[in-house]
């Protein structure tokens, strides 16, 4: 009992780490509104060596940042592949720091890269960037000794070897570890439509996982190298272009890439902690009302899509997406719903009448066509029935409503069922209908309210035709009991006497002339056939 509480309380704070961390994950990941409608920022470039970035630059007139950073990257290129020793010094010309290297002009330092670098001068800022350009500038001639290549390439390979045997091991974690813990998080048997959103969540995040896993030991083999450093400081870079950058417009505000796949994360979350909720709500609250089984699911998937629907529109208006803007997005996706996913649409209305009418219900034995089974769930697009023979069977929704369904179990699940027997024409019908009633009564799924009845139905072909007709209260144990009621019936049959009978026919032969006319040549052809052959038997020559 103590165990059982504690993985109660272990699930409990489980829910609730999900949901601070969906909080947490929806603030942090908002676009930043209060930037709009601020002041523009400064154009910056980057100064970059070997593909370390070192700091930023502004505009020099009369050429733009863009232009002055290219010009001081093609510069430190040319230094850094040199076999000179490098001198970086500043000094003062015009009233402005210049730095040189080797003597050379490599850039003037003016009071708005002061500002941007956050120096309060112009000197203390140059004096900062000779410092970093001077360690640079001598790395990055340290880094192409065929020493140091040597030691990169070994260090490449162990990083390399590492992250393949940690590819492997987060698979099984995920498989071993991680599956078997969301599947107990909630807390209630899972439908094919949880065990496939969690399916899906987990191999969505294993990828990522290993994404990023395999992403980070690429980004520490390229930085070894001085050249591949530049290919992925330009990879980085066009990936951050794509990604952060703000160029999407949605209504009066512009949003990332970044900000609509952590956007599709966030509604990802909301789907798994609301089918959470509804276990919970499911096992721990529905089941102690006392309510039916249809009652409970009916309630759940109500509150689950209400959940869903109504985190949707917060997360959205919080995210900052103005809802009428969307409406193009409703539009284009009322003409697909009509063009091409009808049979989706109208498999999610019916099952919105299904639950709301409650024609079928979680639990009923229904019979549907050649199927008989039990009702296991009722899901947005599709049905499960679980057959007798223990097979679940996926029904579109529609179906219910355009055929005709037995539903053995609403509103009264009390049901008769009738089992036909045959007696020969010598039994004693009173006595046939007391082994049938003794049969009846020592069935224990038989009902004594209403009673049986035995019905003599008439004059067959072979037998005296009767009809057993019982009631049961589980509609599901039909086909059993119908089988132990006919061991029964046979085994009273016997001891009474009574013969079962076996289908008869009589065949009545009669004799006389066949009436065939033969024309007077085939008449004479036969006359002299038979007396010929009565000449050779007198003779005894064979025929």
């Amino acid at each position: 009992m103590g165990r059982g509480r504690r993985s109660h309380r272990w699930r409990y704070w489980q829910l609730a780490l999900m949901a601070i961390l969906m909080a947490l994950s929806l603030t942090l990941g908002m676009p930043d509104s209060s930037s709009y409608g601020q002041p523009e920022e400064i154009p910056t470039e980057t100064v970059v060596v070997d593909g370390r970035p070192l700091f930023q630059v502004t505009k020099a007139d009369p050429i733009n940042a863009q232009e002055r950073a290219e010009t001081i990257n093609e510069e430190l290129a040319d230094w850094v592949t040199s076999d000179e020793s490098i001198d970086v010094e500043w000094e003062l010309r015009n009233g402005l720091p210049v730095i040189l290297i080797n003597d050379r002009y490599l850039m003037t330092v003016n009071q708005t890269d002061a500002e941007v670098g956050g120096e309060p001068s112009v000197t203390e800022q140059a004096i900062t960037w000779q410092i970093q350009l001077e360690q640079a500038l001598q790395q990055a001639q340290e880094e192409r000794s065929q020493e140091f290549v040597w030691r990169a390439l070994v260090a490449s390979l162990i990083v390399l070897l590492a992250t393949a045997l940690l590819h492997r091991a987060l698979g099984y974690f995920w498989r071993h570890t991680l599956r078997p813990l969301m599947q107990s998080l909630t807390l209630a048997d899972q439908g094919p439509e949880e065990r496939t959103g969690i399916n899906v969540f987990l191999r969505f995040s294993l990828f990522l996982v290993r994404l990023g896993l395999w992403g980070g030991a690429l980004f520490y083999v390229t930085n070894r190298f001085p050249l591949t450093r530049r290919w992925s400081y330009l990879v980085f870079e066009g990936i951050v272009d794509g990604f952060i950058t703000r160029n999407l417009q949605l209504g009066d505000k512009a949003f990332s890439i970044l900000d609509l796949l952590v956007l599709m994360g966030l509604l990802l979350a909301l789907v798994l902690v609301s089918s959470t909720v509804t276990n919970l709500l499911r096992s721990r609250v529905l089941h102690v009302t006392g309510i039916n089984r249809g009652a409970q699911e009916a309630v759940a998937i109500l509150v689950k899509y209400s959940l869903i629907f109504i985190g949707t529109v917060v997360i959205l208006q919080v995210w900052g997406l103005d809802l009428s803007s969307l409406a193009l997005i409703a539009s284009a996706l009322g003409v697909g719903i009509g063009l091409g996913l009808q049979n989706i649409a109208k498999d999610f209305g019916s099952g919105l009448v299904l639950v709301f009418e409650r024609p079928i219900q979680v639990g009923e034995f229904v019979e549907f066509g050649e199927f008989k089974g039990t009702v296991e769930r009722i899901g947005a697009r599709s049905t499960e029935i679980k057959t007798l023979d223990q097979v679940s069977i996926i029904v579109p929704n529609s179906r219910f409503l355009e055929q005709e369904v037995i539903n053995w179990s609403h509103r009264n699940p009390t049901s008769r069922i009738r089992l036909p027997v045959g007696v020969a024409y010598a039994s004693d019908p009173q006595a046939v209908r007391q082994a049938l009633m003794e049969a009846s009564h020592r069935h224990p799924g038989v009902l004594s309210t209403p009673p049986p009845q035995v019905f003599f139905g008439g004059f067959g072909d072979s037998a005296l035709e009767f009809e057993l007709l019982v009631w049961i209260r589980d509609p599901s144990q039909q086909l059993l009991i119908r089988s132990d009621l006919y061991f029964a019936i046979e085994t009273a049959l016997r001891r009474h006497n009574i013969e079962i009978p076996f289908p008869q026919r009589d065949l009545h032969l009669r004799t006389g002339s066949l009436p065939v006319d033969l024309s007077p040549e085939m008449r004479q052809w036969l006359a002299g056939w038979a007396s010929r052959s009565n000449g050779d038997r007198g003779s005894g020559k064979p025929g």
